[in-house]
């Protein structure tokens, strides 16, 4: 991208939906910490209505320095307009192989619950966005094996740790200590159906099963639409 075409994006004379991807993306594959790159682009996914937006909101705050900033912006009037550009990017059509061996019903419940679609925050949802910008699964780590001198080196520092024998002084028997525990339970108050979303995104089925749960006692009149979003997440949760 020219230095020239960037500024007449900041400064408004070109419009975001005018933009191509591509141009933004190479921006921020050359300077990911370029902040205002970052988030022009991920104003251009938006508008777009991409599937990339989702796992792009991620990489933004990763590379934004105060994510608060980032969420008020998000959240802002401005960049919630969904004007889609007339050139639709080829890549948001692009099936991967994963796609290919989807069942015609979860496809069908993939379509119904929205799955891909850029995810909406509002103004008093900080709660659903910090959740978003959680890790979706857990991996696990593959350690390498040690050579024989490293084990060995271990296994002299465990055997010295028990010959020195160390203790540790009981506390008086008069003395009370009050441990607060944290109750492991999500407050119903912070539960919105973008909550709900995430966790679905995230593939955290039971808890976007739980989510819509709540939120169908917390309006009842939408129980109908919740309990069939439930059944879809259940069908999308039996063909993982």
């Amino acid at each position: 991208m020219e230095i020239a075409e960037f500024k007449d994006i900041i400064t408004k004379k070109i419009e975001i939906h005018d933009v191509e991807t591509t141009t933004l993306k190479s921006v921020i594959d050359t300077y990911p910490y370029f902040q205002l790159a970052q988030v022009l682009y991920l104003e251009k996914l938006k508008k777009d209505s991409s599937f990339k937006y989702n796992k792009q909101l991620k990489k933004t705050a990763a590379h934004t320095k105060d994510r608060s900033i980032l969420f008020e912006y998000i959240t802002s009037p401005k960049f919630s307009q969904n004007k889609k550009s007339t050139k639709q990017s080829k890549t948001d059509f692009t099936t991967t192989a994963e796609d290919a061996d989807i069942t015609p019903l979860t496809n069908n419940a993939k379509k119904e619950l929205a799955v891909g679609e850029p995810l909406q925050f509002k103004s008093t949802e900080s709660y659903s966005f910090n959740q978003w910008l959680q890790l979706s699964t857990k991996k696990t780590i593959q350690r390498e094996k040690l050579p024989k001198t490293d084990q060995k080196n271990k296994a002299d520092l465990v055997n010295k740790f028990i010959e020195n024998n160390p203790k540790i002084e009981p506390l008086s028997k008069d003395k009370n200590i009050n441990i607060q525990l944290q109750a492991n339970r999500q407050d119903n108050s912070l539960m919105t159906e973008t909550l709900a979303k995430v966790y679905l995104e995230q593939k955290k089925y039971e808890n976007a099963i739980q989510a819509y749960r709540i939120l169908s006692l917390k309006y009842p009149e939408k129980s109908g639409f919740f309990a069939d979003q439930i059944k879809r997440i259940k069908i999308l949760q039996k063909n993982k």
